[in-house]
């Protein structure tokens, strides 16, 4: 099938690779994302290429190439600026531990190398000097019909890599590909395999997923074929914790939190994340009398819950404080409209605050709608568009020095007081603190 394609500064350079490999008795053909992108009419970031020719033969023609697998036959090579993962065409046999094959060989033959590929809209090749695209599995059809499906039996395809599971459903809502039956069957039925998927590969393929403006689509996907449950069995049992209905009329904790996913605005890893686990300790938490159905302090535990699941996932230590920290405080707006001065402006100048914003946004919005704390929060940040909502303190450690104040315990103790003071609207200089000091720390200036 003939289809021209772009000629981007990036086609352009891996177009060059193409044609010294075959300038040099090799044959090259762009593959996998950039097909299936091309025919979507999508853009594409990177372009990957397989080639005829041995790792070998490819460095005495690309000698700044570098390896990113040496026993697959993968080098990284560069041109015009840009980075190309470049492999030499195979077969894989005797997978084992659902990652790694036990024998490689070179091939020559690419309708060899695409038998060991994915799914058919991924396995398909593209000339990029005769615009010209080798589809040997039927990905254009798949395509064309909207259907993901394996190159091959599924069952094999999902116990050579497990994670194919994971990306099967990240492509399907991604682009809007419906699974095939006898796909999905596989998938269903291998769903537990995916407990022995390295952590960090599972975490970044969530990570995708959840970045994604279909993250919603992917969350139900992963829950129907039963992989939420294995995987994120405190997330999938949210079906069952039910929520008083004047607060949520939406129905149960998983169908609110489904909801949410479905309303971000501006998709993000971290504000999936902690969307999905913003509720998770209702179930724990769930009490209910005769006034109705409580989740009493279900944030602070939802927020120690968070940190489990994250640690088990392999997140950053960075990324794990800040979403259990989002989990932990997505209530806290109920209480903005009664905060001392000083104690909002500390919130108003949190580095997350635009995530938990939008996080307190769609938590209300997809559930009893009741916005006046986040509009109290919006109209507060306005007031400070022309100052700084944490001001340089008024008052050091040198002042307090001046006055004769020694260092000590409560050195500390009385810096913090003369800054809460001047963040609630108090102008404190020199003499002013002094007096302050005077009224609240008698002892301290007594004994100096």
């Amino acid at each position: 099938m003939k289809i021209n394609a772009a000629e981007t500064p990036l086609f352009n350079a891996g177009l060059a690779i193409v044609k010294k490999i075959r300038q040099n008795g090799g044959n090259a053909y762009f593959v996998g994302g950039f097909v299936r992108n091309l025919l979507l009419g999508k853009a594409c970031k990177d372009i990957d290429i397989a080639s005829t020719m041995i790792p070998s033969d490819m460095l005495k023609i690309f000698p700044g190439a570098q390896s990113a697998g040496a026993s697959f036959g993968v080098l990284i090579v560069k041109s015009e600026g840009f980075h190309f993962e470049v492999a030499t065409a195979r077969e894989e046999r005797l997978y084992m531990d659902g990652r790694h094959p036990e024998k490689v060989q070179y091939t020559k033959d690419f309708k060899t190398d695409s038998e060991r590929r994915d799914f058919t809209v991924n396995a398909m090749f593209y000339d990029p000097e005769n615009m010209e695209i080798i589809d040997f599995h039927n990905g254009i059809n798949d395509l064309q019909k909207g259907i993901l499906r394996t190159v091959g039996d599924s069952t094999r395809r999902f116990q050579e890599d497990y994670l194919r599971m994971l990306r099967a459903i990240r492509f399907s809502a991604a682009y809007d590909l419906k699974i095939a039956p006898e796909t999905w069957q596989s998938i269903k039925e291998n769903a537990h395999l995916c407990l022995k998927i390295a952590p960090e590969r599972i975490r970044q393929e969530l990570d995708l997923m959840f970045s994604s403006k279909n993250a919603f689509k992917a969350f139900e996907l992963l829950d129907r074929s039963s992989i939420l449950q294995i995987l994120l069995p405190e997330v999938h049992i949210l079906h069952t914790v039910e929520q008083p209905a004047n607060f949520h009329p939406e129905g149960d904790v998983f169908k609110h939190t489904l909801l949410m996913l479905k309303r971000m605005a501006y998709p993000s890893a971290d504000l999936a994340w902690s969307i999905i686990l913003h509720d998770i300790g209702k179930k724990p938490c769930f009490f209910r009398d005769h006034k109705g159905i409580h989740f009493f302090g279900h944030e602070a535990k939802g927020a120690v819950m968070a940190e489990e699941i994250l640690t088990r996932l392999s997140f950053s230590n960075n990324r794990k404080k800040l979403i259990s920290t989002l989990v932990k405080d997505h209530m806290r707006f109920v209480q903005v409209k009664n905060m001392r001065l000083a104690t909002l402006r500390k919130l108003l100048a949190r580095e997350d605050l635009k995530l938990l914003m939008e996080l307190n946004r769609l938590d209300s919005v997809c559930s009893c709608n009741l916005m006046e704390d986040w509009l109290f929060m919006l109209d507060s940040l306005a007031k400070y568009q022309n100052q700084e909502i944490l001001p340089t303190p008024a008052i050091g450690g040198s002042d307090l020095l001046k006055m004769g104040i020694k260092p000590g315990p409560d050195f500390k103790k009385i810096l913090n007081f003369l800054y809460e003071m001047q963040l609630s609207g108090k102008k404190i200089d020199f003499s002013t603190a002094c007096d302050l000091i005077k009224k609240h720390f008698p002892c301290i200036l007594r004994n100096r």
